[in-house]
């Protein structure tokens, strides 16, 4: 009978952590999207071309109009 008195308030413990632990991760989006990952790897890649952002687009064009050309032959 005594260790109904220690395994009740142990269980109402460990029960109250684990509802808090879930809310916390649920706040924090870790069940946001369970099933993307799996749709994901059915989709091809976009190219290497496709993929550069526009910032990077005009970095490239002002570091080839940068550069002066010159003739190696």
């Amino acid at each position: 009978m005594e260790i109904i008195y220690i395994t009740i308030p142990l269980v109402l413990i460990v029960g109250s952590l684990v509802v808090a632990m879930f809310i916390w991760m649920a706040k924090k989006g870790q069940f946001d999207d369970l099933d993307g990952a799996g749709h994901r790897i059915l989709f091809d890649d976009e190219g290497p071309q496709e993929t550069k952002t526009t910032k990077e687009k005009a970095l490239e064009s002002q570091q080839s109009t940068d550069k002066p050309k010159t003739d190696m032959t």
